[in-house]
């Protein structure tokens, strides 16, 4: 496999690789048509974009402001930034302004690229409460502009901006490619910078893991913001493995999405994942007994065959009748051609992982960080480990340290954070990135995350408790959305519980539950109280990270009284 200069070297030669075959695709909401681009009409967008970038005459590494929804626009922007000699800042949509007003204050962006006018209402309140001026505005979709200076539309730049494309072919695997903004769930952002090799790096190792599934019509789904570096990365490497990409905007029509766009692959968090395991058995529940306990052996046998165990005559013979009679039914629910789901952004947990392999739809689990490019390790499609999340990727370094703490090393690592060294070297020592993670190896090299350094309840008897384990546990009930723990210096470990919108659950269903769950924890880690909550964790709300990871502390803030009840 070559070894490529840059992010925009990987993409030009794929191009010309495949300059007339379909590249991108989005499903177009008012005609209910698919819409795809060839990757000549990518690249020429990439040239119309750049060629505007270049006549603004612009220093090497200047920051460009990224803010839009999933759409080729995104990737085409992404690429033109990067081979204009800039540095890529990719943003959330569902920033505030607030947000936005220390993202602006942080980077010092030279200008924006931006997909519609709401978007663009928010950022520019956000630069005039900070006084901060925009040198240029780049926005996807038109609109009536009234007294918005430095304003164009990308379907308006004429040939006149022409230029030749260039500038891309200096920059080094060692530059500055994008800054990441981490999504804060302990306090602001910070911005992580990536370089173009730290990248490539990560896109090299994914394409010897999924190297098995290239061909002609590979197909990805992509629907996990563009702006969050694990769907960034993925963004490149389907660059590297010339795959075709349709882009879904939104978790709600994601489901209906899968269906028409009928991916092979397709990249989520363990939230998704651990949703569509309770929807399929609430589904269950209003199945026939037979065809619960058909769906239950596929489980049982699935699992046996998972973990490696010896299947009797009898079984083997079961277990290809269930191909037929579950697991193609299942396969065809998600387009009929997933050959692989990828978790990442958080820890999935197991038995799910096994449920969703047992039931044929392959679930890879990964590690990494941010800071990391962000794959530190994955499992292979050819021996999946559920309890692990894989072997080290190639070019990646990792040792434990006496804690167990997980160190990397390697080309992936950050630059740095943006404007913070402190922050930088006390994350960064001796070469090597403290991860904050703890965790040991199998006798295969697999890597299991065992521990949090950081997100730990400390007990008032001095127990280090993690609450993503009793969460994990509680949410596996299809009666339970979701559940936020707590229990810092105190007694006990207390919970606030969100049920789905299908539950009938009354407490004493939910008490029942959590003594089983109390069964399997040790005592420090027993849930003894709980309480039902009505409004669910969410981005709007600002009690989820745009990656819907839970901001414990905005929770433990907004239901204060409440969780001061429980204790």
């Amino acid at each position: 496999m070559n070894k490529f200069q840059n992010l925009p070297d990987l993409f030009f030669t794929k191009a010309n690789l495949n300059s007339n075959k379909e590249h991108l695709l989005k499903l177009d909401n008012s005609s209910n048509q698919i819409k795809s681009l060839k990757w000549s009409d990518t690249t020429n967008l990439v040239y119309k974009i750049h060629s505007f970038l270049e006549n603004k005459k612009l220093s090497d590494f200047d920051r460009v402001l990224l803010v839009s929804e999933n759409r080729p626009e995104w990737m085409a922007s992404d690429i033109a930034i990067m081979s204009s000699k800039l540095v890529a800042v990719p943003n959330y949509i569902t920033y505030t302004s607030r947000d936005f007003e220390h993202i602006l204050n942080d980077s010092k962006p030279k200008g924006l690229i931006v997909s519609n006018k709401n978007l663009l209402d928010t950022i520019l309140t956000a630069s005039k409460k900070i006084n901060y001026e925009l040198g240029f505005i780049l926005c996807f979709e038109d609109f009536d502009n009234p007294n918005i200076p430095n304003l164009s539309f990308l379907n308006k730049i004429n040939s006149n901006y022409a230029s030749e494309l260039t500038k891309y072919k200096d920059i080094q695997r060692s530059d500055p490619a994008c800054i990441i903004y981490t999504s804060g769930t302990q306090g602001l952002p910070k911005g992580v910078v990536l370089s173009h090799g730290g990248i490539l790096s990560n896109c090299e190792g994914a394409y010897e893991l999924l190297e098995s599934l290239k061909s002609s019509d590979l197909t990805f789904l992509t629907w996990l913001p563009l702006s969050h570096s694990y769907e960034h990365v993925v963004q490149f490497v389907q660059i590297m493995m010339e795959a075709r990409v349709f882009y879904n905007k939104s978790i709600e029509t994601l489901l209906p999405t899968i269906k028409i766009a009928k991916p092979h692959i397709m990249t989520a968090v363990p939230r998704f994942y651990n949703n569509l395991f309770a929807k399929m058995q609430i589904g269950l529940k209003n199945q026939s007994n037979f065809k619960q306990s058909l769906f239950n052996k596929t489980i049982l046998l699935g699992t046996k065959k998972l973990h490696g165990q010896k299947l009797s005559i009898n079984e083997k013979i079961l277990n290809i009748l269930l191909d037929k009679l579950v697991r193609s039914k299942v396969k065809n629910n998600f387009g009929g051609r997933l050959e692989a789901f990828v978790s990442g952004g958080g820890p999935l947990d197991s038995r799910v992982g096994e449920a969703l392999n047992a039931l044929g739809l392959k679930t890879l689990q990964g590690y990494g960080l941010t800071e990391t490019s962000p794959v530190v390790s994955c499992n292979p499609l050819q021996k999946i480990k559920v309890e692990t999340v894989g072997p080290i990727f190639p070019g990646v370094e990792v040792k434990l340290a006496n804690d167990g703490e997980i160190l990397v090393r390697g080309e992936n690592l950050m630059i740095g954070y943006w404007n913070n060294i402190e922050a930088t070297n006390e994350t960064i020592k001796d070469g090597w990135l403290h991860t904050g993670d703890i965790g040991e190896f199998d006798n295969e090299g697999y890597l299991k995350i065992t521990d949090r350094k950081k997100d730990i309840i400390v007990s008032l008897g001095g127990d280090n408790i993690a609450p993503s384990k009793i969460e994990n546990l509680l949410t596996l009930s299809s009666d339970i959305e979701q559940a936020c723990v707590f229990g810092e210096q105190k007694n006990y470990i207390a919970a606030l519980i969100i049920l789905s919108t299908e539950s009938k659950a009354l407490n004493d269903d939910i008490q029942n539950y959590i003594n089983e769950i109390n069964s399997n924890l040790t005592q420090p880690e027993k849930i003894k109280k709980f309480q039902i909550i009505n409004e669910p964790f969410s981005i709007e709300n600002n009690l989820m990270t745009p990656t819907m990871k839970v901001r414990r502390h905005e929770v433990e803030k907004k239901y204060a009284e409440i969780i001061n009840q429980l204790f």
